[in-house]
């Protein structure tokens, strides 16, 4: 896994990241008026009941072995999982769900590529776990796209679907959950290192211009452009499951 400076936590990422970032285009102005950025708030927010503060996504046994133990550790940590792993994934599965929400076929074909792209258990737990979650707590807002979405659903593929059917711009959307995956991602570590949550805070201020660069770079690529380099990830989430103590179910 690549490492990124301490010194980068106070600042901003690499130089490198930083010229991938451009700005996000909006399809129409986010206002505290607007009905779907209200839900979306609300789907995304560490209260919603997807019951992600259950799974670590590996770090875990990446903390138990010394590879992200530090502060410095878990932003490159974390950055290779957005960049080359499974946030750059999920925003792909997400955007092309939100584009299928008005065909039952397609979107039964994006699932079913979603289900089948996990490595390992644990992985394949955490996100059907977090969209079977996802579908029954967004129940409360009712829409035909509900019955549409079957048992065991990934997780991104429950938010774009969703979120497209209540009108939420796709763009607000995929940024929204990259910012939740990685902020999930974080508490685990402030959890297991332990960090303090200044220094969780600084991570996710350091993250930022990744989570808008990943979010952007999505945008154009199909499902074909799905992939990850991200082994020493997957390796922690195939370890997590035999490792003697856990706090985390990934």
């Amino acid at each position: 896994m690549r490492r990124v400076p301490a010194a980068g936590i106070t600042t901003t990422m690499a130089t490198t990241t930083m010229t991938m970032v451009t700005t996000i285009t909006m399809t129409e102005p986010a206002s505290l008026s607007d009905d779907g950025f209200l839900k979306l708030l609300t789907w995304l927010s560490p209260a919603f009941p997807t019951g992600g503060f259950a799974y670590s996504h590996g770090i875990e046994w990446a903390v138990e072995t010394g590879d992200a133990k530090s502060t410095a550790g878990i932003v490159g940590w974390i950055v290779d999982i957005l960049e080359q792993g499974s946030g750059r994934t999920d925003a792909i599965l997400l955007r092309h769900a939100h584009r299928a929400a008005g065909d039952a076929e397609a979107l039964a074909e994006i699932a079913a590529l979603a289900a089948a792209l996990p490595g390992c258990r644990e992985r394949l737990l955490e996100t059907t776990a977090q969209g079977n979650a996802f579908i029954a707590a967004a129940r409360a807002w009712p829409h035909p796209i509900l019955q549409q979405l079957g048992d065991d659903i990934a997780y991104p593929v429950a938010v774009g679907a969703i979120a497209a059917s209540h009108g939420i711009a796709e763009e607000r959307a995929t940024l929204g959950f990259l910012h939740t995956f990685a902020a999930n991602l974080v508490s685990s570590a402030v959890r297991i290192i332990p960090l303090g949550q200044q220094a969780g805070l600084r991570i996710l201020a350091a993250l930022e211009p990744v989570l808008v660069a990943v979010c952007n770079d999505s945008r154009h690529q199909t499902l074909d452009d799905i992939g990850s380099s991200s082994i020493r990830a997957d390796l922690a989430a195939m370890h997590h499951e035999t490792q003697y103590t856990r706090l985390f179910r990934t």
